[in-house]
C-alpha cells in the first residue's frame, strides 16, 4: 500500500423531485407550505472526498458527480475516470462499502488494469465510518431542504451551490472526517491541531 496517498472515501445517494422536509421558521400563525409537483423523478449522486495521507497542506478535495437515473458498474468506472483526472493520477486509496457495483467482476476487472487505485472496503453496517455520509447530511439539511423544484435542474443547481459551499469551507471536509472517528497520521491537520 502507498503511504503517500490520498485517501478517498466515495459513496452515492440519491435526489428527487420531492422536497426534503425539514423545520423552519415562519411568523406565528402562518405555518409554510410546500407546494409541489409529486413528481417521482430521481438522480443520482456521488462525492469523493480525499485527504492527503502526509501532506496535510494540500487540503481535503471534493470531487462530486450528478446523473439522472441511479448508479450502476459502468457509471461507477465513468465516476472513476474523473477521479483519475481529479487527482490528476496520483496514487489513491479508495475506501467504499460493499454496494454490489463496487465489487462486481466487470469492476473488479476494470481495477486491476489501474495502477494508481487501491480499493478499501468499509465493513457492513457501518456507514457512520463513512465522511462523505455527513456531506449528504449537510447538503440534504442546509441546500435540499425544502426545495420543491419543478425539474431536476433545480436540485441539481442547489447541489452544486452545497458543494461549492463545502469546497469553500475547509474545515467542513475535517470535521466530517473527525465525526466518523478516523484519524489520518500525523493524527493532527494543521486546522484542527490542540495547540491552537
Amino acid at each position: 500500500m502507498n503511504t503517500r496517498a490520498w485517501i478517498v472515501f466515495l459513496d452515492e445517494s440519491g435526489v428527487s423531485l420531492l422536497p426534503q422536509i425539514c423545520r423552519t421558521y415562519a411568523p406565528r400563525g402562518r405555518t409554510p407550505l410546500l407546494r409541489h409537483r409529486l413528481n417521482w423523478k430521481r438522480a443520482s449522486m456521488a462525492a469523493a472526498l480525499g485527504y492527503h495521507s502526509t501532506d496535510f497542506d494540500r487540503g481535503p478535495r471534493l470531487c462530486f458527480h450528478l446523473k439522472p437515473g441511479s448508479y450502476d458498474t459502468i457509471a461507477l468506472i465513468e465516476v472513476l475516470e474523473q477521479v483519475k483526472e481529479f487527482y490528476r493520477g496520483e496514487p489513491v486509496i479508495l475506501v467504499w462499502d460493499g454496494l454490489s457495483a463496487h465489487w462486481s467482476r466487470a469492476m473488479r476487472a476494470w481495477v486491476t488494469e489501474q495502477d494508481w487505485l487501491t480499493l478499501e472496503r468499509l465493513p457492513a453496517y457501518a456507514a457512520e465510518l463513512n465522511p462523505v455520509e455527513l456531506l449528504w447530511s449537510s447538503l440534504k439539511k442546509r441546500e435540499l431542504a425544502n426545495l420543491a423544484g419543478d425539474h431536476l435542474a433545480d436540485v441539481a443547481d442547489a447541489t452544486e451551490q452545497g458543494v461549492h459551499r463545502i469546497n469553500h469551507n475547509q474545515h467542513l471536509p475535517w470535521s466530517y472526517l473527525a465525526h466518523t472517528g478516523l484519524t489520518i497520521h500525523p493524527p493532527h491537520p494543521p486546522n484542527l491541531r490542540k495547540d491552537q
